[in-house]
């Protein structure tokens, strides 16, 4: 860049120049739109008004409250009581209903979802997906397998109380640590992780020759207790169906004896207390019609 004189006039124009030059390029010293100026003095004036008239800086130990008085969450408040006044009748008949009337009106059930969705939407969807497909040991709740059951009656325990939560009524079912804790050697873990996938009627990795054999019975004496004798699991014990080709954590061979050599122990908050029973019921129901309630 280089330097003039600023009163050097353009001769094409006739406006002075600033005195910079870019590669023969002379910049005019014209002066700023008024409307522009304006609306610049404008934003400053609104600035130092919005200051006085609302919450703005921030002190040692509160902040300026402003002339009008005006609090977040007191708006917030009137919010929520406008919208608890807009829902009225509906979230009344809503909390005395029981889910199995809810599920018999189709008023009732339309409104339940739709608060369930919005609920789901805050709470569940972070673990579940927004769509509750579900992640690697989060369960998709849009298929039709259910760990701890898919009733109606089920899926409400299941929220209110959680599973391996502090609540006093969660689910706790445990996946044993068969191989850190010692109680199969590593051949044996091998062997049952093979028969497990056979179960599904996985392909075999290549170059793989499994024991099934050894497999099953490693199973019937280990397994058997909470998956059953035929892998289809326990809904009364959170024990997953190994039949059905469903896999909260993976089915490929070296997952599964991960699995067995580590166990599982995935945690579900208790959502009693964090949130309000109607919310819960209308919770319920939008969980119940994801994926084929039983």
């Amino acid at each position: 860049m280089a330097e003039h004189h600023k009163n050097e006039v353009d001769a094409v124009t006739g406006v002075s120049t600033t005195g910079h030059e870019w590669d023969g390029i002379r910049e005019l010293n014209n002066p700023l739109p008024r409307w522009w100026l304006w609306t610049f003095y404008a934003t400053i004036v609104w600035a130092f008004l919005y200051w006085i008239a609302y919450p703005a800086w921030p002190l040692v130990s509160n902040y300026t409250s402003g002339v009008l008085g005006w609090k977040s969450r007191e708006a917030v408040q009137v919010q929520l009581a406008d919208l608890r006044t807009q829902r009225g009748a509906f979230a009344e008949k809503l909390d005395a209903a029981s889910l199995q009337q809810i599920e018999a009106s189709p008023e009732l059930l339309a409104f339940a979802r739709a608060q369930g969705r919005a609920a789901f939407g805050d709470n569940c969807a972070p673990c579940h997906g927004s769509g509750a497909a579900g992640s690697k040991g989060y369960p998709n709740l849009n298929d039709d397998d259910w760990m701890w059951g898919g009733s109606l009656a089920q899926i409400q325990q299941t929220i209110l109380h959680g599973i391996r939560s502090t609540d006093a009524d969660a689910h706790v079912g445990d996946m044993p640590a068969f191989g850190r804790d010692g109680i199969l050697q590593r051949p044996e873990i091998v062997a049952v992780a093979d028969y497990v996938r056979s179960l599904s009627n996985l392909p075999v990795p290549k170059g793989v020759t499994p024991d099934l054999a050894k497999g099953k019975e490693v199973f019937e004496a280990n397994c058997a207790a909470c998956h059953g004798a035929d892998g289809k699991g326990n809904v009364e014990m959170g024990a997953p169906n190994l039949t059905d080709g469903i896999w909260l954590y993976g089915s490929d061979r070296d997952t599964i004896i991960a699995t067995l050599t580590n166990g599982r122990a995935g945690i579900m908050p208790a959502w009693a207390g964090r949130l309000d029973p109607t919310t819960i019921k209308a919770l319920t129901v939008y969980v119940h019609a994801l994926g084929g309630g039983q």
